[in-house]
């Protein structure tokens, strides 16, 4: 194994034993509000800290970029680890059994290595570039499809960009008319985990932030995947709009996203 890999795994399954000891604890769990539709738990930062104790005891003089604490270790690093402490926070709030611990190193810029980790099922998606995707140390791959026709499609409601709604809806009905059906589940990063290891066929979704799509798109990339953004190309990291599966799946789910889509999203 990757050397950095197998910290990231020790890293994350840290934060998964944090997750696990206090999901459907609702005495223990204290949730806030950091913005509308958007909830963070004491639990998340617990989690986040677990995380970064592990990678910066290993690795001082990099540099560790969290969604609850922002940047921490050293800023200027060529290597950053991008993390998701607890992705689906509203489903782990809730009691639904459908999250995950995300983490990736991008090296001058470059995704090398990316780790989700779903603690409810003890089930490690991992990657490292150039190596493959595995499934509890077992190769994964890609769904075979040729089209939409028969596929079972990931997606997720924009919940914090609701201006975007129209647009969305224009996508969802151009999709939905062409495939078998859609599952919304609430957790990006297993979302494209789910791709990689043939569970569903593909995955779109907007608004996304870095630590929502580092790891995955890593692991789905190696799996097999094409991950691009809604026009083709690569600027996933910057506007946050994803779509992700085999080759032929996405050119299919390209054409149906470009039909309306607006200027706004074409970025």
């Amino acid at each position: 194994m990757h050397p950095m890999l197998n910290i990231a795994v020790r890293a994350a399954r840290s934060a998964g034993q944090v997750i696990a000891k206090n999901f459907g604890n609702h005495v223990n769990v204290q949730t806030a509000e950091k913005a509308k539709n958007d909830l963070v738990t004491n639990v998340d930062r617990e989690a986040e800290q677990a995380i970064v104790r592990a990678l910066l005891k290993a690795y001082p003089d990099h540099c560790v970029v969290g969604e609850e604490f922002g940047i921490q270790g050293k800023e200027d690093s060529e290597y950053q680890w991008i993390i998701d402490p607890l992705d689906g926070t509203t489903n782990f709030v809730k009691g639904i059994p459908h999250i995950a611990v995300s983490i990736a190193l991008r090296i001058k810029g470059r995704t090398e290595v990316g780790v989700i980790y779903d603690p409810i099922r003890d089930e490690l998606f991992s990657a490292s570039r150039g190596n493959g995707a595995q499934l509890n140390g077992y190769r994964i791959r890609v769904g075979e499809s040729r089209d939409l026709d028969g596929c079972v499609i990931a997606t997720s409601f924009p919940h914090r960009h609701r201006h975007h709604l129209d647009a969305y809806k224009k996508m969802f009905d151009g999709i939905f008319t062409e495939c078998a059906d859609i599952r919304r589940a609430g957790t990006a990063s297993l979302d494209l985990a789910y791709v990689a290891a043939g569970r569903v066929d593909g995955y779109w979704e907007l608004g996304l932030k870095p630590w929502d799509l580092a790891a995955g798109e890593l692991i789905a990339r190696e799996a097999g995947a094409l991950v691009t953004d809604f026009v083709g190309g690569h600027n996933f990291y910057t506007s946050g709009n994803i779509v992700c599966g085999n080759p032929r799946v996405v050119k299919t789910m390209l054409a149906k996203i470009r039909e309306d889509l607006p200027e706004s999203l074409a970025r």
